[in-house]
């Protein structure tokens, strides 16, 4: 389930807590989710499941934070997995329960660093992501994307703007970067000499260097030094990704190129795909994995905290080695 501003669960929407200490934490979590630096998506919906958890406690006796237990967490798990999706019918989908817990731990996490002593650690395994809900291009599938930005157009604009779009296909798949992290890329995070680019903004304002390939390096190169000027209005400006108006371009705006990219392929199965950001993040971890890279060097490629985070591309593949 995907979380919009102003598409939010109605259930979870509607819900108002009248324990003015719920309220306060509620509010509070998300003004700690903005200071670290959250996108706007993850500062909406998280702070709205921890109101829907909050809600189910004070309905269920439990009226101080403190008072929380380990038995709460199951029964609200199984509340949480039995109550229907009522925006589309039918039941919860894994990835929705296994963002509500990921939210619900996070809220934890808040509490721990405001003090909150004697809580319990919630102990509930995260569920396997629904194969059906990951959208996993296939290696020629990219290279169609790709293909898009090589058309001969005679115009410096157009031509400016396949560069960039091949520097955006370069961040996000072949470099696997995160929306928010690309979003935030600067320019001074290339390093061409070593072919490493770094990621300061990270899920949790964790840093790391991405290795690139030779290819990638010159769809980088190229953009950086050939064709990024054309869209700046101010050269004081460091944002990597510049839109036509010289602005840093927005999550977005990177998005509605992808779109464009999949729309001009031409190839209906592609056309037909759900493709973001994240899921050509989603395409080059499975491919790594499939050309036998170790699971622990994939987990430090997408700068992941823990192994399990990473272990999902292992069910996006069959036996045979396809694609689900």
């Amino acid at each position: 389930m995907i979380f919009k501003k102003g598409t939010v669960n109605k259930k979870m929407k509607s819900l108002t807590l009248k324990n003015s200490r719920y309220e306060y934490l509620e509010k509070a979590f998300a003004e700690w989710l903005g200071v670290l630096g959250y996108c706007e998506k993850s500062a909406y919906y998280m702070p709205a499941i921890a109101r829907e958890f909050l809600y189910y406690l004070d309905t269920h006796g439990v009226s101080l934070i403190k008072k929380l237990e380990q038995r709460h967490f199951k029964n609200y798990y199984n509340y949480i997995i039995s109550r229907g999706n009522l925006r589309r019918g039918g039941g919860l989908s894994n990835n929705y329960i296994n963002k509500h817990l990921q939210a619900i731990q996070k809220f934890l996490e808040f509490l721990y660093q405001k003090g909150v002593e004697g809580l319990p650690a919630m102990s509930i395994r995260q569920l396997k992501l629904d194969k059906y809900e990951i959208t996993i291009l296939t290696p020629e599938e990219i290279q169609l994307l790709y293909k898009v930005t090589e058309r001969e157009t005679g115009n410096m604009l157009h031509e400016a703007m396949q560069s960039r779009d091949r520097a955006i296909l370069t961040v996000f798949y072949a470099c696997g970067l995160r929306r928010n992290e690309g979003v935030h890329l600067d320019i001074n995070d290339i390093n061409l000499d070593n072919r490493t680019l770094q990621v300061r903004k990270g899920k949790n304002y964790s840093k790391r260097f991405v290795p690139f390939n030779k290819t990638s390096s010159q769809h980088l190169q190229e953009y950086i030094y050939d064709y990024r000027s054309v869209f700046l209005k101010d050269k004081s400006e460091s944002s990597f990704f510049v839109s036509h108006r010289g602005s840093p371009m927005t999550g977005g705006a990177l998005y509605e190129r992808v779109k464009m990219l999949q729309l001009q392929t031409g190839d209906t199965e592609l056309q037909q795909k759900n493709i973001t950001l994240h899921n050509l993040r989603h395409s080059i971890a499975t491919h790594l994995l499939e050309a036998g890279m170790e699971l622990g060097r994939i987990s430090r490629f997408l700068g992941h905290s823990s192994l399990e985070s990473t272990q999902i591309y292992t069910h996006l593949i069959k036996g045979n080695g396809q694609h689900v």
